[in-house]
Parts: structure tokens; sequence; C-alpha cells
């Protein structure tokens, strides 16, 4: 089971880092060393690229040569970290920095040059993304919260709790604008992102715990994101309850649960198979790095103007989520794997819902702009704590058995 879990999620990193098509122990071939030496020397001039662009956007504000060059050598840079056998780990969220950073740039590519234009886009690239996660959901997945209540109830409970607070309290702390500070606590109130279960499987975690709470938070959302808004943002801006609670059914409750029927009905009528799974992975990742461009192209002035202050509260939020998480865990007596999982899934929350709520419901462009940055950043820290915890393995011990059932058998064998 464990391994199937592990095959949904792996497009998102690269294909040849499938658990089934990537073997850590085998020797590198030569021609694989000559991408990586390929890849080493592209990164190299393209980071040298980038500090020379943005020298002259320095120097000159409107270089639109230097612009040109930052947004090539950024997408190049992606590309190349991607073909990297070792770093091709972070390609989910050098991707995700990428649109950020090319919105940023080039504002008009996200906001006028699409069907739909900038923000009208987002809750239906919100909803791709909800489905394509739900798409790779089995009604089996939820079996778990039966076997193992302890863990999803800890997970649950931090996620709703915790995150909310820390916005909160972060927000007093550095004394944020009033919606600035409403959308560094919308971020904490909304369930964790698609990303997290990519983070917990490169960390190795229990990727299992983490689909499960991942789907847990995400189906209640509508009504606790809205109740946590209600209680601890509504002095600074007014929260309407029911019509965020209508947002969320719409944009991300309702795709899950279309996505989750999906994959029931092409298992059933035996059309499913992993290969479709990695498309919708893959068409996923692409929503959300979208989303992300978007807002930011839309927040290039509040961006610039709230400076380090947002990166840093931005930071604050997300790592002291982590901690929290994992110190949570470990206090209620889970085991490690169980611990690493919980500490991402509390740390890492679904940005995208969060601007979309800033934009359609709360009506506030300014409240947009910590999810803008959360989206990229939380990436990085992610794959980087990963990274870490990926060189410390977790002790056979510790790891808790999620061997299939008979159920569970007759399912992957219908696939």
């Amino acid at each position: 089971m464990q391994n199937e879990l592990e095959y949904r999620f792996s497009p998102f990193i690269w294909p040849r880092q499938h658990p089934i098509m990537h073997t850590p122990s085998k020797p590198q071939s030569p021609e694989g060393t000559r991408w990586d030496r390929i890849s080493l020397g592209v990164l190299a001039i393209s980071f040298v690229a980038v500090t020379f662009s943005f020298v002259l956007l320095r120097l000159q504000d409107d270089s639109t040569n230097a612009r040109i060059l930052a947004a090539s050598a950024i997408f190049v840079a992606s590309i190349a970290v991607a073909l990297h056998s070792s770093m091709r780990t972070y390609s989910f969220a050098t991707w995700v920095i990428c649109f950020v950073l090319v919105g940023f740039l080039f504002p008009i590519l996200f906001l006028q040059s699409w069907p739909l234009p900038g923000l009208k886009a987002l809750p239906y690239l919100i909803q791709i993304a909800m489905f394509g996660m739900g798409a790779t959901l089995t009604f089996r997945d939820f079996d778990r919260i039966l076997r193992t209540p302890g863990p999803v109830a800890i997970g649950f409970i931090l996620q709703f709790s915790c995150m909310p607070l820390l916005g909160w309290g972060v927000s007093k702390l550095l004394q944020l604008p009033p919606e600035i500070a409403v959308g560094v606590i919308l971020v904490g109130s909304c369930p964790g992102g698609v990303a997290s279960n990519v983070i917990t499987y490169l960390a190795k975690g229990n990727v299992a715990l983490s689909v499960t709470m991942t789907a847990c938070t995400t189906l209640a959302a509508p009504v606790m994101t809205p109740f946590m808004m209600f209680l601890l943002a509504d002095q600074q801006v007014p929260i309407d309850y029911w019509a965020m609670m209508q947002s969320i059914v719409m944009t991300v409750f309702l795709p899950v649960v279309a996505g989750l029927v999906c994959n029931w009905i092409l298992m059933r009528i035996k059309l499913a198979n992993k290969s479709t799974e990695s498309y919708l992975a893959i068409l996923s990742m692409f929503a959300i790095c979208m989303v992300c461009g978007i807002i930011a192209a839309n927040s290039v002035q509040e961006i610039r103007s709230a400076g380090i202050v947002l990166v840093l509260a931005v930071l604050l939020h997300n790592n002291l989520g982590y901690l929290i998480g994992y110190w949570g865990a470990k206090i209620s007596k889970c085991n490690e794997a169980d611990s690493r999982t919980i500490a991402i899934e509390v740390g890492l929350q679904n940005g995208g819902m969060a601007a979309v709520l800033a934009t359609t419901v709360l009506q506030k462009t300014s409240a947009a702009v910590a999810p803008a940055l959360f989206g990229p950043l939380m990436n990085v820290t992610g794959s980087l704590l990963a990274a870490w915890w990926s060189r410390n393995p977790v002790p056979s011990s510790t790891v808790v058995d999620f061997s299939p059932t008979q159920s569970d058998l007759s399912h992957i064998d219908a696939k």
C-alpha cells in the first residue's frame, strides 16, 4: 500500500525519480554523469545571468531586456534542476519559484494573456488542481481513519488550531497592517496543500497518513476555515461566514469529490491506470504554479511595499508550523515517521485556496499577498526539510505496518 501511494505522487518530482523507475543504489551511468555536469554548468550560467539582470533592474527599473534575461535564465535553471539526478527532487519547488518570479517580472503574461485574464482564472485553476488531487484518492484512503484514528486526529487538531493561532500571533508580533494580517491568518486557516504529500514522500514519512490527512482537512475546510477566520480575523476585516463556506465548497470540496468519484468509476470499468494518475498529478502541478504566478503578478506593488517584514512573517508562520507539528506529534506519542508527516501537513498550507478566498470573498487584493509568498517559500522550506530528513532515515522499528487489506488487494487487482 505504501509503495502504491508513493507511486501516485512521484510524478510531482520527475519521472526518473519514480519509486519503480528510479533505483538510488544503482551506480550512475556515464551518460547520467554527463547530464549532471551539463546541468550544473547551465545552473551556474543561469545564476550569473539572473544576478546580472537584477543588478541592471536596480540601475534601470524599466529595463525590458534585463527582465527578459532574468525570466529566461530562471526558466532554463528550472529545467536544469529537473534534469540533475540529485536536485530533481526540488523540481516542483523550483517551478513554483520560476512562475512566481516570471509573474513578478512580467505581470502582463499572467494578467492579460490568457482566455480568462488574471484573477478570473484563479477559481478554475484551483478547481483543476483539486480535481487532480481527488482523482489520486480512493475510498480506501479514508479507511485509515478507522485503522489509525490517533495520528489523523492529532494532525487535524494541530492543523486547524495551531496554524490559525500562529498566523494571528505572528501578525500581532510584527504589527502587520490589518489586510496583510488577515491574509496571514487566512493561510493558517486553510487545509494542507497537495505539495505536502510530495514532501512527505521525499522526507521518508508516512505517505498513507499524509494522503488521509490532506483529504480529511480539505473536506472539512468548508466548515473549519470560515469558523477560524470568523474567530480570529472578523475584527480586522468583516468575514461573511456563509459566502466563504460556499466559495470553498465550489472551488475545493466539490472538485475533490468529483475527482474521487471519477477515479472510482474508472477503476470499476477498468480504465484507470497509473499513467492517467501521473498526467493528472502533472496537470495539478501546472495549475498550482499558474495560481502562484497570477497571485505574484497581481501583487507586485504590495509585495514591494511589504518587503522583508512580510517575508519574515511567512517564514516564521511556516517554520513554527513544522516545529509545533513535529513536537506536538511526539508529545502525543506518535512514532518518528508519523511525527514527520504531521509536521509537514501542519506546516504546508493550501496557499492557492487562500488566495482565491482573499480575492473573491474578502475582495482584498492586499490579503492575497501573504498567500502569494507562502506558496513558493513553503515549497522551498519543505524541500529543504525533506532533504535533511531523507539523510536521516526512519528506523524500521518505528514504521507502522500499512499492509493492504483484502479489500485493498481487490482494488489494486482491479487497476
